[in-house]
């Protein structure tokens, strides 16, 4: 196949599914854990030079701390590794740190490598996350390309191993897919990164009616988010294609067990249908109506055998999802950080900010304001260079945040006892 290159990154998206466990907020133990000593030691009238001082002190620290985790990757003991991958992972989610990664990319870029051939699950797990922040701490230079390039045969691997343990493949599926995203730069990586990925999520065929889909569900999730999210970068040439073809072993997922995966594949049909118009091309067929049909089950849905928070989430997305595809209206969300706020108002942009806050956790916000890859995704120009005044003019004092807050639990309270008392009168 000839090479080309990729389509722009710029403007992709999503931010509906749940945000990742609130552990991330523990990366401050690895990279401020030594600020209250310093910051105990030196008294509040220093001036602007102690300060500095202070703060490459603490630089440094951190520094040395991180080429600490980075050695003990190659420790004997698989506990260390481990413990050493979770400190990086935490530690990269959390903070930019291109500039210290630049020139230890390859010998991380290895240590990496033996961690997804010799460790076992979680150590692979946590080697594939670790491996996608250091290709979105990279970039999508020649850097991040180079990083990419050099794991993506061994994250197809993993991925289509079956033997591997089900957490594994699912990190080597969010891997392949964003770091494909940030870095390839030939059309014949992202074709190969797309069939591998479909391979996992399609149904299976009739030969493989043994193989059970909702024993891994989260990695059929983790496959089909990450294809979604390449199809948004697609050239018109090759999105046709699957336009024309593949799409349609999409609809079947939408019977499937999984509320997350049910939701996703509505989301990417949703994606296909929007892709489409920008082409101009139409995606109706004769199985179009019964599609509608399916979706508007799936927004009404009440069966009592399902959990009622997540009974109440599909019906919420759903409904987006059928108006979108009858009237193409598209449900905006705002997303603020900082003292800047940023406006996902497609399907592409919602897969791909969800992408990205599913590997960064808590860190997405420092990224999006201070992370030169995601302002360029997102189209929000150089990071803002703010002056000691401008942020705290921009912290809300804790008696203001007390006032929002009992104001907001009243209106809530208010509105709650409304519906309660029409229930009592419906009773």
């Amino acid at each position: 196949m000839g090479q080309g290159k990729v389509s722009s990154r710029g403007g992709a998206g999503s931010a509906r599914a749940s945000s990742p466990g609130s552990e991330e907020e523990a990366g401050s133990e690895v990279l401020s854990h030594c600020s209250s000593a310093s910051e105990s030691a030196c008294p509040a009238d220093e001036g602007p030079g102690s300060e500095a001082a202070s703060e490459q002190g603490q630089e440094e620290e951190v520094e040395d701390r991180l080429k600490e985790h980075m050695d003990n990757l190659l420790d004997k003991s698989a506990k260390a590794r481990q413990a050493a991958l979770q400190s990086l992972r935490l530690a990269l989610s959390s903070k930019t740190l291109s500039e210290f990664l630049l020139e230890r990319r390859l010998t991380l870029t290895d240590s990496l490598e033996k961690c997804l051939k010799k460790g076992k699950g979680e150590e692979q797990a946590l080697a594939g996350t670790v491996l996608t922040l250091l290709c979105l701490q990279m970039g999508s230079g020649p850097e991040g390309e180079e990083v990419f390039r050099s794991l993506k045969p061994l994250l197809i691997s993993v991925l289509t191993d079956s033997t591997a343990s089900p957490s594994a493949r699912q990190s080597c599926a969010t891997a392949l897919g964003m770091c494909c995203y940030i870095a390839a730069a030939d059309l014949e990586d992202l074709v190969s990164c797309l069939s591998c990925l479909e391979s996992i999520f399609s149904p299976p065929s009739t030969g493989e009616v043994g193989s059970a889909p909702a024993q891994h569900g989260p990695l059929h999730c983790s496959a089909l988010q990450s294809w979604s999210l390449l199809l948004t970068i697609c050239p018109p040439s090759h999105l046709r294609s699957i336009l024309d073809n593949r799409w349609l072993q999409l609809p079947p997922l939408l019977t499937s067990s999984s509320v997350a995966l049910r939701i996703l594949a509505g989301e990417t049909i949703a994606l296909l249908f929007e892709l489409a118009q920008d082409l101009e091309e139409d995606l109706c067929h004769q199985d179009t109506e019964f599609l509608c049909t399916q979706l508007k089950v799936l927004a009404t849905e009440s069966n009592k055998y399902r959990a009622k928070t997540d009974r109440r989430r599909q019906r919420s997305i759903f409904r987006d999802i059928l108006r979108f595809i009858e009237s193409g209206e598209y449900q905006e969300e705002t997303i603020r950080f900082g003292l800047e706020c940023m406006y996902l108002d497609s399907w592409a942009r919602q897969r791909t900010y969800q992408a990205f806050k599913e590997v960064l956790g808590s860190g997405i916000h420092h990224h999006l304001q201070n992370n030169e890859l995601l302002r360029e995704i997102f189209g929000l120009g150089a990071p803002l260079v703010l002056d000691a005044a401008a942020l705290k003019a921009s912290k809300v004092s804790r008696f203001e945040k007390h006032l929002y807050n009992s104001a907001a639990f009243k209106a809530r309270t208010k509105a709650r006892s409304r519906v309660r008392d029409k229930r009592a009168d419906v009773l």
